[in-house]
């Protein structure tokens, strides 16, 4: 995951605005508007965020490109967001949905009002909007494809999800479902919100195991595998194999199993850095290109034989990440339409 330091994303930027007529867009604001910014992919998902739209707007190919963050994941409270970003004169809004659908009404507002809304990670069902994400369900359905391969006796799993009510908890917990219906050797026997973030995961987690059977594996989704493995190690039960979610702490507590008794599993989410891709498909489309309505990038994933080479370039607190140039989203919307 390679990490570019600021002066490198200055010069990136620079060479853009050198190489591609800027006109359409130097005047042009964009805004970023988050829902939740209460674990480590959110924060990571922010400074990725200010680490590659600072620089364009040095460059001059935006006028602005500003964060702005809702307390708590409160649909009623981002819609008033989007409202007040429309009124206060943004070209374009990038999105991290706090509802699938919920927003729709505030996002077609913005749309008529001639506003540009790119939806990603959270993205939003309202055809007027654009769209990036990872395939959520195949992600969550692959886990149970790699505790096939690793335990192909089955077992019980405990698993453990998101944000309640957000596109991304839904779908990857369907993948996961459907995973074990075509797999039936396993079976869910536990399920708890741990919102993404290692300590509401160790404290829901901890709560359920008492009235669990032996488990096999758990089933994650991000920010949650460290806070299971601790609930495990307090209740002095057998270290299941915790599927991890790229954070630091994860990958970390995974190195020191590995290196002590030879312990495997896998680690996969989205990069945190797909909010840069969103801004340059804002970009884009304020510049007048072509941009297909739905975008897909690939997730993260790190293996065994790949642990240390993330681990090491992963910042402490943080999480594996990646972010994308305008040549970078230029490809993703290259591939949407072939």
């Amino acid at each position: 995951m390679l990490k570019r330091t600021f002066a490198c994303a200055v010069a990136a930027a620079a060479l853009f605005a050198a190489s591609h007529a800027i006109a359409d867009t130097k005047d042009k604001k964009i805004a970023l508007s988050n829902n939740y910014a209460g674990n480590s992919w959110r924060q990571a998902m922010l400074r990725s965020w200010d680490k590659v739209t600072k620089p364009a707007v040095e460059a001059g190919i935006v006028a602005a490109a500003d964060p702005f963050t809702t307390a708590e994941n409160q649909v009623t409270e981002q819609a008033a967001q989007i409202q007040n970003l429309v009124l206060q004169g943004y070209n374009a809004i990038v999105l991290n949905a706090a509802s699938p659908d919920a927003l729709n009404g505030a996002v077609k507002e913005a749309c008529d009002a001639g506003v540009v809304v790119v939806s990603f990670d959270g993205i939003v069902t309202e055809p007027c909007a654009w769209r990036i994400a990872v395939d959520f369900k195949q992600m969550g359905k692959d886990e149970v494809l790699y505790l096939k391969d690793k335990m192909p006796q089955g077992g019980n799993l405990l698993e453990i999800r998101g944000l309640a009510g957000v596109f991304v908890d839904d779908e990857i917990s369907k993948g996961i479902h459907e995973g074990v219906a075509e797999n039936p050797q396993f079976k869910i026997v536990g399920s708890v919100h741990g919102d993404w973030d290692q300590a509401k995961a160790q404290a829901a987690v901890a709560g359920i195991l008492p009235s669990l059977p032996e488990i096999a594996a758990v089933v994650t989704q991000g920010g949650d595998g460290y806070g299971a493995a601790q609930a495990f190690k307090a209740a002095g039960r057998p270290t299941p194999l915790i599927i991890m979610g790229n954070r630091e702490d994860e990958l970390k507590w995974w190195k020191e199993q590995k290196d002590a008794n030879g312990y495997e599993t896998m680690s996969v989410s989205i990069a945190p850095g797909v909010s840069t891709l969103a801004f340059w498909v804002a970009q884009m489309i304020l510049d007048g290109k072509d941009v297909p309505k739905d975008l897909v990038v690939p997730f993260l994933r790190i293996d065994q034989d790949n642990l240390e080479q993330n681990l090491a370039n992963t910042e402490a607190g943080g999480v594996a990440n990646v972010e994308y140039t305008a040549e970078d989203a230029q490809k993703v919307v290259d591939a949407a339409k072939k």
